[in-house]
């Protein structure tokens, strides 16, 4: 049995260099390239231009509010996501029948195709919409949802519909980890719900909570697609994120401003991962 064990391990790295090689080849090595073109005027016979192309990224104003919008996009749906499916995945731990079948109810969005989700958002929220009815069925002026400020808390809204489910079972997953004999102790001791769930609970969903944090900040930056199809190719101010402005870039043909500004996304990114893992490695019972 051994034998069969250590030959399977040093045949592993036969069936991991296909994919490997696949990442290489058409993610590491098309970074690698656009890395040095944010260091060049242009992408064909382009002279160095140092950190140039930097310097003008940071003091585009379209790209500040870019990268504004996305901060607090960001800052706000991630927390609300994990607060959210935290709370609904430990009410579904305790569902001793249909427990399964509740969990797979939340994971609907994220099979409903994007063009009936977006004809539902759009139904709920546009000028003659459902929600603008019930307003002046009750007397209150109609909102803008898409055309005002109230468009970034529709796109949160719709971000966290969709990925609350995603995120509940990667939860219940972790809950389930945790081993009964801790709360049963903790009872014993006199401890009470609250301090079984700060001193217990939650220590041991740190590596769930890393998992969910990245997965939901990787999620937010897809959110281009919800927010194109909702609001057209003009959105309104408060939701113009990054993906527009690299749209935009890529539109024009600005290779240099283009791939400048995906460096730094992958910078930051990678820097937040990090973090993200140094803090798990610090807290993990």
């Amino acid at each position: 049995m051994n034998r069969l064990v250590n030959k399977a391990k040093d045949n592993a790295i036969y069936f991991l260099l296909p994919s490997a090689l696949g990442f290489m080849i058409f993610f590491i090595f098309p970074f690698v390239i656009s890395l040095g073109y944010a260091f060049l005027d242009r992408p064909v016979g382009g002279r160095f231009v140092g950190f140039a192309n930097f310097i003008a990224l940071f003091g585009n104003s379209s790209y500040q509010i870019a990268a504004t919008n996305t901060a607090v996009f960001m800052g706000i749906c991630v927390p609300l996501n994990i607060i959210c499916s935290l709370g609904i995945a430990m009410l579904l731990n305790d569902v001793r029948k249909h427990k399964r079948l509740l969990s797979l109810a939340f994971l609907i969005p994220l099979v409903i195709p994007s063009g009936s989700m977006v004809f539902f958002w759009k139904m709920m929220f546009a000028n003659d919409g459902f929600i603008n009815g019930l307003l002046s069925r009750i007397g209150t002026n109609p909102v803008l949802w898409l055309e005002t400020s109230w468009a970034m808390f529709v796109i949160i809204l719709v971000f966290v519909w969709k990925n609350l489910g995603y995120n509940i079972v990667l939860i219940l997953a972790g809950l389930s980890g945790i081993p009964k004999d801790f709360y049963e102790a903790a009872v014993m001791d006199g401890a009470s719900e609250w301090q079984s769930f700060t001193q217990i609970t939650l220590p041991f969903l740190v590596p769930t909570f890393v998992l969910t944090t990245l997965m939901s900040i990787i999620n937010s930056f897809k959110v281009f697609k919800e927010i194109y199809l909702i609001t057209g190719d003009y959105p309104h101010e408060s939701i113009y994120m990054l993906q527009h402005f690299m749209n935009n870039m890529f539109s024009s043909l600005n290779y240099a401003r283009l791939t400048t500004a995906t460096t730094v996304l992958v910078l930051v990114i990678t820097l937040i991962a990090m973090g993200l893992f140094r803090l798990e490695r610090r807290v993990t019972v």
